[in-house]
């Protein structure tokens, strides 16, 4: 039996403590208005990092197209806002050079216009501050919702490796099956924590679903938008979470049954409880390929809800698969250091980083085959998923890419390094830290725009979700033997060489 040891304990407990003081200090300097936002902007402009905010001024196509832009709801660029302050410039000298030139009789009329534009440069200013101020205040619910489905999916990872490993009736892997069950004892509270996120965010409570948004399938609302509202036969709360409860439901009973089988097993007399375990994982698996793809497209997709891929359930399982399997690859080394799990030999770990380094590749090649594809067609419906992330997360749109298939390449392609400890460790922590980017990715530009930076929110999220899965994963891990004994192919398991 494994014993939780006490500074392993402290450590996820310091994690979550520290993690919610991160939380808390992001969620309590977010702006509360938009005087606060222009405060920032004004900051930001003096550093150099944003654009200024648009003066006021005489009214031109920049002021209109801020406008439309925030009234729909999308990320205002601070291309338009720094072209209309630029125009804003010129027309006010060339206004004054043209006044001196008006004739008295003429004047009044030409204060009016003036003042009529005034106001609704001002009106578009107003506009864009507001929408800034949404994008500010959903960057800590943003942060908190990227760690939260980060780790809710990579115990969905590992409970669907091991539900393949059940169905395939595979002879190396019975000696993780134990490592495995422990990791996917995080679903349940992974799940009620995820489950109130998004009820919260239906109660709008905050902005990260555009689709939620107030007016939005209302034709009199002047936030209404067509393509939202020819979805809404799918994209609506109700729905949505009925569609959520159905999905985590599902798993986490697959996940008791299995757990319980696999438990009842070890003191079986025959090899009943097996049989029902071979028979679940085969629908438990049809079950899941269709609630992962369309949980991918409720939970991560329609944070952009103008924009759609057909092959994004797959890339999204790719994410969080590999994901899963390096974390049952660094349990069940820490578990070895420890002088447990004595049947796991270099072979059990080299085929752990086979499928990372398989993985990867997967990925690698559901990404490349997404961006090439709508690169290239340039159709503007697909293409602005894409060009929002690079003008405005280049570092890590592209980081992400290198240090989820080159760094992970180069490193595990070498056979014999897949069996060293601090080799597999390296790549692991690479692969972890690439794909929690890439969810990153597809999460904050929808969220939050451009005004995105690592703070307290994001790393006290991360490391939040850290503490209370590693305190979840090794509590469970103590509650049964680390060796499904009577497993029928366990023999076949611990002499399992490569």
């Amino acid at each position: 039996m494994y014993t939780f040891s006490n500074k392993l304990k402290t450590f996820a407990f310091v994690l979550m403590a520290l993690g919610l003081l991160g939380l808390a200090y992001g969620f309590l300097t977010a702006p509360k208005t938009t005087e606060d936002v222009e405060k920032i902007l004004a900051e930001s402009h003096h550093d150099g990092h944003h654009a200024a905010a648009p003066a006021h001024g005489e009214a031109d196509p920049a002021v209109a197209e801020i406008a439309h832009e925030a009234a729909k709801g999308e990320k205002v660029s601070d291309t338009v806002v720094a072209a209309h302050e630029e125009a804003s410039v010129e027309k006010a000298a060339d206004s004054t050079t043209a006044h001196a030139a008006v004739a008295p009789a003429d004047e009044a009329h030409h204060d009016d216009a003036h003042h009529g534009a005034e106001a609704e440069a001002h009106a578009a200013h107003q506009k864009h501050l507001e929408h800034v101020l949404h994008q500010l205040q959903n960057k800590p619910w943003a942060a908190l919702y990227v760690a939260c489905i980060f780790f809710l999916l990579i115990s969905v990872g590992v409970l669907a490796f091991y539900a393949i490993q059940w169905a395939a009736q595979a002879g190396w892997s019975p000696a993780l099956f134990r490592v495995m069950e422990g990791i996917t004892a995080y679903l349940l509270p992974g799940s009620v924590i995820f489950f109130i996120l998004l009820v919260l965010s239906g109660m709008h409570v905050n902005h990260l679903f555009a689709w939620m948004g107030e007016g939005v399938t209302d034709p009199a609302s002047p936030n209404y938008d067509a393509i939202i509202d020819g979805k809404s036969g799918f994209l609506n709360v109700p729905f949505f979470l009925i569609r959520a409860l159905v999905f985590l439901g599902g798993w986490n009973l697959y996940r008791y049954f299995s757990r319980r089988n696999s438990l009842a097993q070890d003191n079986a007399s025959d090899d009943s409880f097996y049989k029902k375990n071979f028979k679940m994982a085969a629908g438990f698996l049809a079950f899941f390929i269709v609630t992962e793809s369309i949980s991918s497209w409720d939970w991560v997709m329609s944070v952009d809800p103008h924009w759609y891929s057909t092959l994004f359930g797959w890339y999204v399982f790719a994410s969080f698969v590999v994901s899963a399997v390096t974390v049952i690859a660094f349990v069940t080394l820490y578990l070895k250091s420890k002088g447990l799990l004595e049947y796991v030999n270099t072979s059990h770990i080299h085929d752990l980083a086979k499928y990372m380094f398989g993985f990867s590749i997967f990925w690698t090649y559901l990404w490349f085959s997404q961006f090439m594809l709508m690169w290239y067609s340039n159709i503007p419906e697909e293409v602005t998923y894409f060009v929002t992330r690079i003008e405005n997360y280049k570092l890590p749109f592209f980081g992400m890419v290198v240090m989820n298939f080159v760094l992970p390449i180069l490193i595990l392609i070498n056979t014999d390094f897949k069996r060293l400890t601090w080799i597999v460790v390296m790549a692991g922590i690479i692969i972890l830290t690439g794909h929690y980017i890439d969810f990153f990715n597809m999460i904050m530009p929808a969220a939050v725009g451009d005004q995105w930076f690592i703070g307290a929110a994001e790393i006290g999220a991360l490391m939040f979700f850290l503490g209370l899965f590693i305190f979840v994963v090794f509590t469970a891990l103590t509650k049964a033997p680390l060796l499904a004994k009577r497993n029928p192919l366990i023999e076949e398991s611990k002499h399992f060489h490569y």
